[in-house]
C-alpha cells in the first residue's frame, strides 16, 4: 500500500490518494522545527546504530499536541492534505490521527513496538471522532518505518511491495526551510514511493512516481495551539411540536473525550427560550461510541429521565432530537438509548433491550 494519498475508503497500493501522517512519541526539542545546521549533530549521531545518542523510532513521530501540519501537493486534486493528532497514550506506544485530503477524512491508528511504527487501522469517512486506539490490530497492519533506522534496512508489506530505507542523509527542501532527512523507498510493480522523514517533525515530503506521473506532498506549515473544530448539527424541539436544527462550533482538543465535549455543548443554552432543552444540567452521557455494527450507542445517567420533565409529546420529540443529532453526528441511521446500561424506560415509554430509534427528519423546520 502506498502511504502518499488516501480518498475515499480504499487502500489499495496502486492508489495515489493514500497520505502518511506524521506521528508521536515524546515532545520534540526545540518547539519550532529547525533546517539545516541545527540537525547536524543528528546526521552524525545516526551514522552508527550501536551508539549512544542514536537516533530511533520515537524521535522521527514526535507528540505534537493541538498541532496541525498543512502539506502542500501537486500532481493530482488530493495531494494536498491535513494532519491532527486525536488521541495518543505513550503507554502503550498508539496514537491516532485524521487526515483531511479535501475528499475524505481518514482516521488512523498508529503504534510503536518493537522497533517498528505500523498503522494497524485505518477508517475512512470518519467524520465523526472516536477514540479507536483500543482497536484490535488488523492482520494487514502496514509497516511505516522499522529500525535500524540506517541504509539498507528492508522489509516486505502485506501486499507483497518491498520497502526499505534508501538513505539516511538526505537534504530536503520545504517551505519551512531545509531538512535532513532519512528516506524511506517503497516498490510495488508499477510505481515507487519515497517518504521523507526529519526527527522531532515527523514526515516532510512524499513523493509517488508511476511511468511517468508524479505526485508531491511537503510540509508547508506547522499550526501550533490549533485545536481541531467542528460544525455540529444539534436538532431542538420548540413548542410548536417541530424540531429545529441549530449549528455549533465544537472545539476538540488532543486527547479530549467527545462525549464529555458534546455533552457539555448540549447543555448550553439554546438560542431561543421557546427551544425544549435535550437534558438537564445534572444529566451525565456515561459511554457513547459508534458500534461495528453502525448503530450509536448512547448510554446516559438517570437524571435523563428522573429530570425531564416533559409530556409523552415532548418527550418522543426530545428522543427523536437527541437521535437525529448523534446520527448526523456518526452518519448512520439508527441510535439505541440506554439509562445506566437499562433499556430507557419512562412512565410514557419503553424501548426494548437492543431497540433502536431511527433517524427521522420529517418534523425538522430547515
Amino acid at each position: 500500500m502506498s502511504i502518499l494519498l488516501l480518498a475515499g475508503c480504499g487502500k489499495k497500493n496502486t492508489n495515489p490518494q493514500v497520505t502518511p501522517t506524521p506521528g508521536p512519541t515524546v515532545p520534540a526539542e526545540p518547539e519550532q522545527p529547525s533546517p539545516t545546521g541545527a540537525q547536524s549533530q543528528t546526521e552524525e549521531d545516526n551514522t552508527d546504530n550501536g551508539k549512544k545518542g542514536t537516533l530511533t523510532i520515537e524521535d522521527y513521530y514526535p507528540i505534537l499536541e493541538d498541532t496541525e501540519y498543512v502539506y502542500e501537493g501537486i500532481g493530482m486534486e488530493y495531494a494536498s492534505f491535513t494532519v491532527f493528532m486525536d488521541y495518543f497514550d505513550t503507554d502503550v506506544g498508539r496514537y491516532q490521527t485524521r487526515t483531511d485530503n479535501g475528499g475524505t477524512v481518514t482516521a488512523k491508528v498508529m503504534e510503536i513496538k518493537d522497533g517498528k511504527l505500523s498503522m494497524i487501522k485505518s477508517v475512512g469517512e470518519a467524520y465523526y471522532r472516536d477514540n479507536l486506539l483500543d482497536t484490535e490490530e488488523e492482520k494487514d497492519a502496514e509497516i511505516l518505518l522499522m529500525e535500524p533506522l540506517v541504509k539498507g534496512t528492508r522489509w516486505t508489506l502485506p501486499d507483497g511491495s518491498k520497502r526499505y530505507i534508501s538513505n539516511d542523509k538526505v537534504k530536503v527542501e520545504t517551505d519551512l526551510g531545509s531538512y535532513d532527512a532519512i528516506e524511506v523507498t517503497t516498490e510495488t510493480a508499477d510505481s515507487t514511493t519515497k517518504d521523507y522523514y526529519t526527527p522531532g517533525v515527523g514526515l516532510i515530503r512524499s513523493v509517488f512516481r508511476a511511468n511517468d506521473h508524479e505526485v508531491a506532498s511537503t510540509l508547508s506549515e506547522i499550526k501550533k495551539n490549533t485545536p481541531y473544530i467542528q460544525t455540529v448539527d444539534f436538532y431542538y424541539p420548540d413548542t410548536d411540536e417541530k424540531i429545529h436544527v441549530v449549528q455549533k462550533e465544537i472545539t476538540f482538543h488532543t486527547n479530549d473525550v467527545t462525549r464529555l465535549v458534546l455533552e457539555k455543548a448540549v447543555k448550553e443554552k439554546v438560542l431561543k427560550d421557546n427551544y425544549v432543552p435535550l437534558i438537564s444540567t445534572n444529566t451525565k452521557i456515561n459511554s457513547l461510541y459508534l458500534g461495528k455494527d453502525h448503530i450509536v450507542y448512547v448510554d446516559f445517567s438517570k437524571e435523563f429521565i428522573e429530570e425531564m420533565q416533559a409530556g409523552s409529546g415532548f418527550e418522543q420529540l426530545i428522543l427523536q432530537s437527541i437521535t437525529n443529532t448523534l446520527g448526523s453526528y456518526y452518519g448512520v441511521k439508527e441510535v439505541c438509548i440506554t439509562v445506566d446500561e437499562e433499556p430507557y424506560e419512562s412512565g410514557h415509554i419503553l424501548l426494548k433491550e437492543g431497540e433502536t430509534l431511527k433517524v427521522n427528519m420529517d418534523s425538522v423546520v430547515q
